[in-house]
């Protein structure tokens, strides 16, 4: 069951599209999870100004998108690095276990998009990391719901570095 949080999220999501001219943009997803995110921010003197998202997935990876969104506006980009895929599962009182896994990237996607932006400040390009799942990084799957097993199972099955 979803709390009232994340359908109030899922329902009216917050801060969807994109930034033209983004100062830096992270992507995660898997398309055999289901779940794909993209994230766009706008920096003002390290602060994140204005953040944006386009989720491709379930309602619980809507809302996760919304709310990390709505934690990331305002906060410097050392502060919204500290926003956890566990802290937007809090803020959302919650999601179902089985939605931990791929559901939950939201974090993640803002993350890169902070990645993106200092790289571009260095004059480098960001590079996705090379090593380590994707998505669905849960390193014990524990998934209850035989339909979705074999996704998840394939993608924890890769190899891990």
């Amino acid at each position: 069951m979803y709390s009232e949080v994340v359908m109030d999220h899922f329902k009216n999501p917050r801060n969807v599209g994109e930034i033209d001219g983004a100062d830096g943009v992270g992507e995660v997803g898997n398309p055999a999870c289901g779940d794909i995110m993209a994230f766009y921010i706008k920096v003002k003197d390290n602060v994140l100004e204005d953040v944006k998202f386009k989720t491709f997935g379930c309602g619980a990876a809507i809302a996760v998108s919304s709310m990390v969104s709505e934690m990331a506006i305002g906060k410097t980009l050392d502060e919204a690095m500290k926003i956890t895929n566990k802290s937007v599962i809090d803020a959302l009182n919650g999601l179902p276990k089985k939605k931990h896994h791929c559901s939950n990237l939201g974090a993640d996607a803002l993350h890169r998009a902070i990645e993106d932006y200092r790289a571009k400040q260095r004059g480098n390009h960001y590079e996705k990391p090379a090593d380590g799942p994707e998505v669905c990084s849960c390193p014990v799957c524990d998934v209850n719901d035989p339909e979705e097993a074999p996704y998840c199972k394939a993608a924890c099955e890769r190899p891990q570095k």
